[in-house]
């Protein structure tokens, strides 16, 4: 049973590493599709708290997110084998297109393709979005909650204060309300590692302590790396470019710069740097979660951040959507992928990813 749960963990999150463009949020709508809905691994409650966990701790939400995923369905094991196969695949199309770049000084021409992902991956987001917002708004006091969250988001506020904004408002009320005091008490998570790599510090630090989206990943490279001489800016350009149209976790663009730095030794300490701390945090996240579930005063807490999080995603979908549908074709394949995506559920998300590539590609002859 248990090795059937891997090989099942290891072929899902080895397919979605391999089809899952479009960042954090398309990624946790896809494996929401496949494990809520497709799989039955969980109910959209457990889903939603992990999600929520996830946001709580620094490091690539989506990647963090697999990486519970597989703890729920294969243990330990689980836990490593779903975010190392979410993660590799990205890794090796990162580190191709880093060896063509510092051999011939240019990216492959694939602008058309992702012309047409960008607005199939915001239907995506908006389809899993819907049934999420169901199942985190109940009641009245977190739908106002929800409200204030995305106000509060689209006026720039960072989203951890959102997030923990959030949560400590509801567990305030809820205290009130009840005036019960056996809260559980939280263990600061700490990394101690060594290493004689000045790179590998860098990767190790940014992603021990970075919040935020790739965007956020890239101004702490341009201070870590470009302000100190060791990057030139247009190579972080590039590797942003990178990171928008590989699939997987946009993280991944380290391996990319890894490369260019010193080449493929840069390219191990650099990965394993920004991605070890996510592995470490959930596994020591991960057994507090349902802990936190069966405490009244942290259970409230958890669904103020899920329903802070679910208007995090609405904010992230309309900002994608004012960058990406600006034009007849876009707004043609974003509202082609919104029939599939909603009228035809049993639909998986990769094919609206590949089906969107494909009319990019297409329209963009025309």
């Amino acid at each position: 049973m248990q090795q059937g749960s891997l090989k099942e963990i290891g072929k899902l999150f080895l397919k979605l590493g391999l089809i899952a463009f479009g960042g954090p949020a398309a990624h946790i709508a896809m494996m929401r599709d496949e494990v809520v809905r497709r799989r039955q691994w969980m109910n959209d409650d457990h889903f939603m708290d992990l999600v929520g966990a996830t946001n709580l701790i620094p490091g690539p939400n989506s990647t963090e997110l697999a990486i519970h995923l597989g703890k729920k369905k294969g243990g330990w094991k689980g836990l490593v084998l779903a975010g190392l196969c979410f993660i590799l695949p990205a890794i090796f199309i990162t580190l191709g297109l880093a060896w063509l770049y510092k051999n011939y000084g240019t990216l492959p021409e694939i602008q058309p393709f992702i012309y047409g992902i960008k607005p199939a991956i915001i239907a995506i987001i908006l389809s899993a979005v819907y049934p999420l917002a169901k199942t985190s708004l109940k009641s009245n006091f977190l739908i106002g909650i929800g409200i204030l969250a995305l106000i509060a988001s689209f006026f720039g506020i960072n989203e951890i204060i959102v997030l923990f904004g959030s949560g400590l408002l509801a567990m305030t009320v809820q205290y009130l309300k009840n005036s019960q005091k056996h809260a559980n008490s939280f263990i600061p998570i700490g990394l101690i590692t060594a290493s004689n790599s000045q790179l590998f510090f860098i990767f190790l630090k940014i992603g021990s302590i970075l919040y935020g989206s790739g965007y956020v990943l890239f101004a702490f490279l341009d201070s870590e790396l470009v302000q100190t001489g060791i990057l030139s800016r247009q190579t972080l350009i590039d590797a942003i470019a990178v990171g928008q149209f590989t699939p997987g976790p946009v993280f991944s663009s380290v391996t990319f710069i890894g490369y260019q730095i010193n080449g493929y030794t840069g390219a191990l300490v650099a990965t394993v740097g920004i991605f070890l701390p996510s592995f470490v945090f959930v596994a020591a996240l991960n057994p507090l979660v349902k802990r936190m579930r069966n405490s009244a005063l942290f259970s409230s807490f958890l669904d103020a951040v899920n329903v802070a999080s679910v208007a995090l995603i609405i904010v992230v979908c309309f900002i994608m959507g004012k960058e990406s549908v600006t034009e007849w074709k876009t707004v043609l394949i974003t509202l082609l992928s919104l029939i599939t995506t909603f009228g035809f559920r049993k639909i998986n998300s990769a094919w609206v990813v590949l089906g969107g590539a494909l009319l990019g590609y297409l329209l963009s002859l025309v």
